[in-house]
């Protein structure tokens, strides 16, 4: 046992599920942006749908993609912060289907591309990102991400692991456009991707976008 176990989260807001970990999964979608986005639609799933203003869900999703901390004590003033910033959003209500109660997903744009991100929260601030891009994944960000879109052809991911010096946690590969031969890989390391490890990867012929998101 933790002492995380014992006194609970670092946080702002009534509930280490509704508020820390909607938080969390939209603050992963900042950072997989890399900015904030210009405009964001929240689809909330379950009980994040029935509680979503009672327990702060819908300020603890702005604040998160805003690039917030869970300890801010701006988060009581996210749509505030976000009017002022520019921000154009909104919350809709939608069932998602065989996921967690907790989920949300966030569809989101910036410099004319979109980003698709599905995440729940499983208890205690921890969350799951179960989607990202459309792609499947199961990814509790207790690891360094990196996100890569790839031309399917032979001898691809060969490329990108022989440029990487830090060891893999794991690994999801799946292609994505069968006609347009397109596949995402994800990769989860314990140590941080080196900035060359990551400027030869994105260089790489064989790679048409690439994402890095740090562990929090």
């Amino acid at each position: 046992m933790s002492l995380l176990d014992v006194v609970g989260p670092v946080m702002v807001g009534p509930s280490s599920s509704h508020t820390l970990g909607a938080l969390r999964i939209a603050r992963f979608a900042y950072k997989f942006i890399g900015e904030m986005p210009e405009s964001v639609n929240f689809v909330l799933h379950g009980s994040f749908a029935e509680t979503w203003k009672g327990h702060g869900t819908d300020k603890a999703l702005l604040a998160g993609i805003m690039g917030m901390h869970p300890w801010d004590e701006r988060i009581r003033e996210a749509y505030i912060i976000a009017k002022n910033s520019g921000l154009k959003y909104k919350f809709t209500f939608e069932d998602l289907g065989e996921v967690h109660p907790n989920t949300v997903l966030i569809d989101a744009a910036k410099n004319s591309k979109t980003y698709r991100i599905m995440g729940s929260s499983i208890g205690g601030g921890e969350i799951r990102i179960i989607m990202i891009n459309n792609v499947s994944c199961e990814i509790s960000w207790e690891y360094n991400t990196m996100l890569t879109v790839i031309r399917d052809v032979p001898g691809a991911l060969e490329r990108i692991l022989r440029n990487l010096t830090v060891n893999i946690s794991n690994l999801y590969l799946r292609r994505t456009n069968a006609l347009g031969k397109i596949a995402t890989v994800i990769i989860e390391t314990d140590e941080e991707i080196p900035p060359d490890d990551r400027k030869k990867i994105s260089e790489n012929p064989c790679v048409m976008d690439c994402y890095y998101v740090r562990r929090d």
